[in-house]
């Protein structure tokens, strides 16, 4: 065969390695393009969507940073980002309180799902009593006699969304990624979701779920061993927000600085909270980043105990499918510094 032949074919040859090249990226491209536009409430939703949805596309979050899902308020940009979307995933109504309406009059379009409502979840009720406070504190906030509430509705609304500090929580805690057991079943819940709007990619979902459920039962396995020095050590938490990761690792807050975290607590309760640090031989008092670290300070003031900060959203982490990992870590590390003097 003439060089010329042979040249003419290899050229032809790399043309249609070419053109299948181009095809294929198109497609991926197109693809992509196709990929359902999620919105997720909290970092921690980010990061188990995300994780569901590696390699196809990413999840946003309208809370970010140092803000609190507690009273949130929704910018104009994240408004047009729930115009858009395809998909929401928020945990319910007695977290993301602020964003109940929004989600209502903006998400009409998308499969708006409430992750709080999966089934199989483990639930725990917010605590009443000792540390935690009676369901009225007297002077702090207001009177607050009348209280024929249905259970837990009515009374997140009010605990959240009205700033009264003498009106403690009922119902149930939704503070529930902090128990990667629940993260489990969320993200099994945001891997259906997402192949019934994209069954293209249906496939890839499920794959993605079945490698992040491994690694949740090595995050537990880890953080278990991680916390072993630290139980029987007495703690008192900024806001009640780690029932969940206290009831699996088998630990228990001494009770809480504050009884709503979007109202500052009252001078009575302050002064309760350090007489409970001194009486019950508290370890450790943990802030958050998301409020104001001077109230750690006066409750620690003529005690023994250490102060640290626990985060329960991952404020300082960067978003995506690692993030949800590390803020558990994390969250054990800290604790277990602190309660061990380490």
């Amino acid at each position: 065969m003439s060089s010329e032949k042979s040249f003419s074919r290899i050229r032809r040859l790399a043309s249609i390695l070419g053109l299948a090249t181009a095809l294929s990226t198109a497609s991926a491209a197109a693809a992509f393009a196709g990929a359902p536009k999620v919105v997720t409430t909290i970092k921690p939703l980010q990061s188990l969507a995300a994780s569901i949805m590696e390699g196809v596309g990413t999840p946003t979050v309208l809370i970010d940073g140092a803000a609190s899902p507690h009273g949130y308020s929704l910018k104009p940009s994240q408004a047009a980002q729930l115009q858009n979307a395809n998909v929401v995933f928020w945990i319910g109504e007695s977290l993301e309180t602020s964003l109940e309406k929004p989600l209502d009059s903006l998400a009409g379009k998308a499969d708006v799902v409430e992750l709080m409502q999966a089934k199989g979840l483990h639930l725990v009720p917010f605590r009443l009593g000792n540390g935690f406070g009676p369901h009225v504190h007297e002077g702090e906030g207001g009177d607050h006699d009348d209280h024929d509430h249905d259970a837990g509705h009515e009374a997140a609304h009010d605990e959240h969304g009205h700033g009264e500090e003498g009106h403690h929580h009922e119902g149930t805690d939704p503070h529930l990624w902090l128990d990667p057991e629940n993260a489990r079943i969320m993200a099994e819940v945001m891997a259906d979701h997402l192949a019934a709007a994209d069954p293209a990619n249906a496939g890839t979902y499920r794959a993605n779920f079945d490698k992040l459920n491994a690694r949740l039962s090595e995050l537990e396995a880890e953080i278990k061993t991680e916390l072993e020095p630290a139980h029987g050590k007495t703690f008192v938490v900024f806001h009640d927000a780690y029932h969940y990761f206290e009831d699996r690792f088998g630990l228990a807050a001494s009770g809480s600085i504050t009884l709503n975290p979007e109202s500052p607590p009252g001078a009575d309760r302050l002064n309760e909270i350090q007489q409970r640090i001194k009486t019950d031989g508290v370890v450790c008092v943990f802030g958050e980043p998301q409020f104001e670290p001077k109230l750690v300070s006066v409750v620690l003031e003529g005690t023994d105990a250490r102060m640290a900060t626990l985060d329960p959203l991952g404020t300082g982490l960067t978003n995506g499918p690692g993030l949800y990992e590390q803020l558990l870590k994390g969250i054990a590390k800290t604790m277990t510094n602190c309660l061990t003097g380490k």
